[in-house]
């Protein structure tokens, strides 16, 4: 079969996806149908790009590439979850979070200054902290929407203002966690990891394959939790305009 009509086939599963949110009303089908027509464009842009960007040795070009990565996720972040000065908070949390992992990582030789190793892992972090980035915003004001009452009446009686977001902040960033500690939790024994099957395919010792997978993960983890607690804590002042 070749792999047009894989992809054909494959389609059927948005079609599903989408005819169960039409059936059930949750209002999601044009977003999943744009999303998934664009996520065949920006994947078919990338396998071409791939072949120029994976030959760049420049450093302030390969930071220049993630940089752009992060504009871009940032635009979506906004995009997904309003909040008041939605830009700078979004910005802020997903460029401070993602380079402090990148950079503890280059720094400490555990990624390499070269365009096959830090473009794809600085990808899996950058997208990493969007996500956590949506679930912290998005359960935050809920849970202060909830309880905009017992906040007032807390900063009312004179607690100081963080103090009076305290529970629905840990809420937050427990939420924003659950996926990656599940996938954390299951990892090589429900999720197997394409890097590690593609390092032991390709004839890496593994040992090695397990040990750079486990610094992915570690990495997605701290970014998660940097991201939602930068997002929580610049975010705090400014919620209860956004509700």
């Amino acid at each position: 079969m070749s792999i047009e009509y894989k992809f054909l086939f494959a389609y059927v599963l948005i079609l599903i996806s989408i005819y169960i949110s039409y059936k059930e009303k949750i209002g999601l089908e044009k977003e999943i149908l744009i999303n998934s027509i664009r996520a065949f464009i920006q994947l078919l842009i990338l396998g071409y790009a791939l072949i120029f960007i994976l030959k760049l040795s420049n450093v302030f070009e390969l930071f220049g590439i993630l940089f752009v990565m992060i504009v871009f996720a940032v635009y979506t972040a906004v995009k997904r979850v309003s909040i008041h000065d939605g830009v700078k908070i979004a910005f802020l949390s997903i460029f401070l979070s993602s380079f402090i992992i990148i950079g503890t990582l280059v720094l400490t030789n555990v990624l390499s200054l070269k365009a096959n190793e830090i473009i794809p892992i600085g990808g899996m972090i950058i997208g990493n902290s969007l996500n956590a980035y949506t679930q912290t915003i998005e359960r935050f004001k809920s849970d202060v929407k909830n309880n905009v009452d017992l906040i007032e009446n807390l900063i009312a009686l004179g607690l100081p203002l963080k103090e009076a977001f305290r529970f629905q902040i840990k809420n937050s960033i427990k939420a924003a966690l659950i996926p990656i500690l599940n996938n954390l939790q299951t990892l090589g024994i429900i999720w197997i990891p394409g890097i590690t099957a593609g390092m032991v395919l390709a004839g890496a010792n593994p040992i090695h394959a397990v040990f750079f997978q486990l610094v992915i993960m570690f990495s997605m983890v701290a970014v998660a939790v940097l991201t939602s607690y930068f997002a929580t804590n610049l975010s705090y002042k400014k919620i209860l305009w956004s509700i």
